[in-house]
């Protein structure tokens, strides 16, 4: 009867937790795997690929502040779905 009761209780756990979804590299990270971050569109996605294109990696989340439409309230509502691997990894490398 308990391992019952466990396998119910483990179930609705997993039901209501969701999958666990990884931070977004935004120095490595398409315009289409940017748009999986919530509150990024196709605009604010493209406009984040251009700015690292003409400006090169970002160095920390705050950085994306520079990018047009990106203010800082949305910059820290978007934090934990994001990451900045060392940007010195990606020079050169980043579209």
């Amino acid at each position: 009867m308990n391992k019952i009761r466990l396998a119910i209780a483990c179930f609705f756990f997993f039901l209501f937790t969701g999958p666990a979804q990884a931070a977004v590299d935004i120095n490595m990270a398409s315009a289409a795997e940017l748009e999986t971050i919530s509150g990024i569109g196709p605009k604010k996605a493209q406009a984040i690929v251009e700015y690292r294109k003409k400006n090169g990696p970002f160095k920390s989340a705050d950085d994306l502040q520079k990018v047009k439409g990106l203010s800082k309230a949305s910059v820290e509502k978007m934090r934990k779905d994001i990451t900045v691997v060392n940007p010195e990894i990606h020079a050169g490398t980043i579209e």
